[in-house]
């Protein structure tokens, strides 16, 4: 089983699936009936559905509203430029499925032909609808999602989540353990208020053996149109993502500026490298993807070996 944050009672205690942290917990059942007691199926199942998909990506971040939806949206636009890439982009925030604006669609799944999406969002019979589900139901959609959901041939899976560490992070991360997950994304702001929540994440990752591969410090400053000039909104005070990257030994994958299209191409729903191919935050964002596919096909050669030998 899975190694989970502190907060799990253990699986020798007598609250072992018991507990309040228990709840929605893919080896709740195990953990409660004692050793010997059957995993959850679904993991295996889940493992055999994502033998078609190449690379898992996580994209995390310890607090909300700090750009995680709009970098998984963007990160799904610029992999699917190749049309010989298949790319997958799956919305695992329950309670706030912003994917489906963000992306443009309505009604539909498919953006382009070789980029599909599946969200809660598609379920809804309004996007003002409200879910109010305990853990339990929401892991019982991210094992549908995973499970049931047709994925077919995919290159990139990446799987959007909502903020902090909680029942959907081990959700997703205990049923697609045993299908390897290439690693996490982790986005961040410069100021210490959004830092203090990435380093939890950060430990959150590490608790649960899932690999990082790097840090996305987002709205890094903003660069004047007009003068060129560069200001910033967020002063790091505390040395920003950088300095925080280099104390817990985490790659820093690169810094993306802010730029008010960012935003009005989100609302629009439609991918923010075609308004602004040139701007800095477009450049920004294509070396952070390069570096990002660099690191899957690395830990694809590394699989390969493994089994090989």
């Amino acid at each position: 089983m899975e190694e989970v944050p502190h907060d799990c009672p253990g699986a020798d205690s007598a609250q072992a699936g018991r507990g309040a942290s228990c709840q929605g917990c893919p080896n709740q059942r195990l953990c409660a009936s004692g050793a010997g007691a059957a995993p959850d199926p679904a993991i295996e199942e889940i493992k055999e559905k994502m033998k078609t998909v190449k690379h898992k990506i996580l994209v995390l971040s310890g607090k909300g509203g700090v750009g995680k939806s709009t970098f998984s949206a963007h990160l799904a636009h610029g992999l699917a430029e190749d049309e010989n890439t298949q790319i997958a982009l799956l919305d695992i925030d329950i309670c706030g499925p912003s994917i489906p604006k963000i992306m443009g669609l309505e009604g539909e799944q498919y953006v382009e032909d070789n980029l599909g999406v599946m969200s809660v969002g598609f379920l809804l019979s309004s996007p003002d609808d409200a879910v109010i589900w305990r853990g339990p139901k929401k892991n019982g959609m991210i094992k549908q999602f995973l499970r049931d959901v047709d994925w077919g041939e995919v290159d990139y899976l990446i799987v959007d989540t909502p903020p902090g560490t909680s029942d959907e992070h081990l959700s997703v991360v205990q049923y697609l353990a045993a299908a390897h997950i290439d690693g996490a994304v982790i986005i961040t702001t410069p100021q210490e208020v959004s830092l203090q929540d990435v380093r939890k994440e950060i430990n959150f990752c590490r608790k649960v053996k899932l690999p990082i591969i790097g840090v996305v410090e987002n709205m890094s400053g903003f660069i004047c149109p007009k003068c060129k000039k560069e200001s910033q909104i967020f002063p790091p005070t505390t040395g920003g993502a950088e300095l925080m990257c280099q104390d817990l030994e985490v790659p820093l994958l690169g810094r993306v500026p802010l730029d008010p299209l960012i935003g009005k191409n989100c609302d629009k729903g439609q991918s923010f490298f075609i308004d602004a191919p040139d701007s800095p935050a477009t450049l920004a964002y294509r070396s952070i993807i390069q570096r990002i596919q660099e690191f899957c096909n690395l830990h694809q050669s590394k699989e390969e070996n493994l089994i090989s030998s």
